[in-house]
């Protein structure tokens, strides 16, 4: 409880320009304070309410009478959590061969300038000695190619895989005005529903990401090489933007 109330409770808003030690001191009395008027929920008196009972941040979990697709994903979330000091890296990969001639989608090698981005972003994290570090990628090379030189244990998901454009693949978004017009004018008037042809939605890329972000709060130390797209919906996620936002 110490170790939770010194990495986050005393660089709250309410312990702003007290110094470390007194705003300990004062929060640990307001849990002793806390304790005397707490009454939990009886599960023999108020066994009618549906509720969750967290012991000692997740040590044990009581859920009682929960039903319901809502539910469960709220369930499933907070088994997931933790209040473990972590952090999470993100970044794009390097430049890309696409990059340089504008196209999008595709799986193409890094360019030069992509491949020294790789050894720079290799060094700060070679020399840097993050205890327990993990490495996530997408699938496709540009990803693989830019982590190749870190030194720490990585995995690759699918779902990590850059929005899918459908029948816009490898195409540059000047053919793509010309060749559909249409299409490019809808995707200019709402990007977050807009779906490529046989292709997604960022609709869809949120939803093809959950399962990514419950484990995401699962883990501790973690660096993460995507795409543009994906980390917008990542940022969005732990920034908690407005979906609307999640295109810009």
């Amino acid at each position: 409880v110490e170790s939770n109330v010194r990495e986050v409770k005393v660089h709250s808003p309410d312990y702003k320009g007290v110094a470390a030690e007194e705003a300990i001191s004062d929060f640990l009395e307001r849990i002793r304070h806390y304790e005397d008027i707490y009454e939990p929920i009886s599960e023999e008196h108020e066994g009618h309410f549906t509720f969750i009972k967290i012991f000692n941040a997740g040590e044990k979990y009581v859920i009682h009478k929960h039903q319901g697709y809502l539910q469960s994903k709220i369930v499933y979330w907070i088994m997931n959590v933790h209040i473990t000091p972590r952090t999470i890296y993100l970044t794009r990969h390097g430049e890309s061969v696409y990059n340089v001639t504008n196209r999008i989608g595709g799986d193409s090698d890094l360019t030069e300038r992509g491949r020294h981005y790789a050894l720079a972003v290799a060094s700060f994290f070679n020399h840097n000695n993050i205890p327990g570090l993990r490495v996530w990628t997408s699938w496709l090379k540009r990803t693989i190619q830019t982590a190749v030189h870190i030194e720490a244990p990585q995995e690759r998901w699918r779902a990590l895989n850059e929005i899918d454009a459908g029948e816009m693949e490898n195409l540059t978004y000047e053919e793509i005005s010309e060749r559909y017009p249409e299409e490019f004018a809808a995707r200019d008037l709402n990007k977050l529903t807009y779906r490529y042809p046989s292709g997604e939605s960022y609709q869809d890329l949120v939803a093809r990401l959950e399962p990514v972000m419950m484990e995401l709060e699962r883990q501790g130390n973690l660096l993460l090489v995507a795409h543009q797209a994906v980390l917008r919906c990542i940022l969005g996620y732990f920034l908690d933007k407005d979906l609307e936002d999640l295109p810009y």
